[in-house]
Order: C-alpha cells, then structure tokens, then sequence
C-alpha cells in the first residue's frame, strides 16, 4: 500500500458533493463523489466519462444496492470503489477526503492498489497516477421519473425519482419519492430539494457518521415540508421504486409527524397519511 498522502496531494482528484455534479467536462477525471455507491450513482458517473471514482457506500443495505455502482462500473473496465458510511458523512466531499476510509473496491481499482482501509485520500492519489482512460457509455438505464399510479389524488401527486436532483418545477406542492440519500450536500440547508414539495421520501444510508444520513430532514422541517427516510436495510438505495414498494420510515421530522408520519410505517403508509393530511 502507498504512503498515506496529505490533503494537498490530492490536487489532480476532483472532490464533489455529488456524483450529479460531475459534467461531460470532467472525462477521464479521477473523482471523490460523496454520493451513495448504487447503480444510479454509478451509471451517471460512467455517463460523465469518468475515468474511476469512490463513492460512499451508504450502509451497503439491501440487497447491498448501496455498492451495486462497482460492478457496473466493473463491467465498463472503470477503477471504483467506496468509503464507509461511518468513517465521513455522506454527502460532504470534502470530509469523505479527510476521514474517509476506503470498504469496498472493484477489481479494476484492486488491480491498481485500492485496498480496504486505505484512506480515501490515498486511493484518489494513487488513482490519478495513471492516465486513466473515460469511461464507455453505459447502457441507459430504465426511466428514472415516474408518477406512482393511484398513490396520490386530484390534488396531490406523487412522484418517484431515482436521485433528488430530478426533482422539478412542476412537483412544488406534490410529493416526491426519492431513491438518494436523505443528507445534505456539504451540510448546506439549500439543498435539501429544490423545490417546495410537499413532501419527500429519501433512504437513511445506515444514518453514517454524525447522522450524515438523515441531515435533509431539519432543513426540510424548516421549510414547512414533511420529510421521512426509509431504512437503507428495507429498501434498495439509488431506487425509487424500492423506496416506495419496500421501504419502512426509519426517520421522519416534526412536519411528517404532524401529519401522520410515524417511525415503523411502511413508506406507502407514509405517502398516504401524507396525502391525506392535505384535505
């Protein structure tokens, strides 16, 4: 294993909140992106052309969706691995830098080096020692926006979306099922969502260090929007439909609450008390 490098050797890494902020600018990057390790935050890092990444692996959960990015990375030939949830928070890159400790590798990033227990930041160090080629093009993956038939009424909607990043204009006022993690990005309230929904649904990624995993739901709350987070071991992380189908609330703010939330709902519960709270 390499010397473990300091901060500043890191300079030729891109460090990122999310993997949806990487662009086609960033081909053949090497990248920290502090989003969960599923197969969306996957497939959209391969659709940038990343040439490798470490995500965090979101307390691995279900059906271990929270690493299911690495082997799709994995078959496109592209280096990736993850950090563990507990060792930074989700969604802060820049602590997944300083604390971060690698737990899962793919076997591209095996073959350069990557280790477990390494540190993230001596992976994204050793990673960008090679010229690392963009990743292909990903198969596309199934429609990541649907409206979940028969979930809502004539008032209120409701939307699945795999990554909150999906979310839109036209959901102010509806409620959006989400596959993303329920933290903030780089602990900034203004990112919770986008837009003023009435409510939002998110998956705990196993809470994590200073429960990274559930930080949306304050800043949500302070909004006037009804927030929960399902169990990262009820439903598959990176998926909205899990989230819905599967998904049992694990947390929730004080807004869901008064609402009709309740710790131990299944998510469909949830969405209809939240429906129904609207009159």
């Amino acid at each position: 294993m390499p010397d473990q490098p300091k901060m500043d050797q890191v300079t030729h890494a891109l460090v990122l909140d999310s993997v949806t902020h990487l662009t086609s600018a960033h081909r053949g990057g090497v990248a920290y992106c502090a989003s969960h390790g599923g197969v969306y935050a996957g497939y959209y890092a391969a659709r940038m052309g990343v040439g490798a990444v470490v995500l965090n692996d979101a307390g691995v959960g279900r059906e271990q969706a929270g690493i299911g990015g690495l082997q799709l990375l994995e078959g496109l030939g592209v280096p990736a691995a993850t950090i563990g949830h507990c060792t930074a928070g989700i969604g802060d890159g820049c602590d997944g830098v300083t604390r971060g400790l690698i737990t899962y590798v793919n076997a591209s990033a095996r073959h350069l080096g990557i280790e477990p227990g390494m540190t993230c930041a001596a992976a994204l160090h050793r990673l960008s020692l090679y010229g690392l080629q963009p990743s292909p093009a990903p198969t596309p993956l199934d429609e990541a926006r649907f409206e979940i038939a028969g979930a809502g009424n004539a008032r209120v909607g409701v939307f699945g979306i795999d990554s909150n990043a999906l979310v839109a204009p036209a959901d102010i006022g509806h409620i959006v099922v989400t596959g993303s993690h329920g933290g903030l990005l780089g602990n900034r309230p203004e990112t919770a969502i986008k837009f003023d929904v009435r409510a939002a649904v998110y998956n705990d990624a196993g809470f994590g260090s200073d429960d990274a995993g559930i930080s949306r739901l304050p800043a949500l709350d302070a909004r006037g929007i009804a927030g929960a987070c399902v169990s990262c071991f009820s439903a598959r992380i990176g998926e909205a439909r899990s989230t819905y189908d599967d998904g049992f609330i694990s947390a929730l703010n004080p807004t869901a609450a008064k609402w009709g939330g309740a710790i131990g709902q299944s998510c469909a519960t949830f969405v209809a008390a939240m429906v129904a709270s609207a009159g």
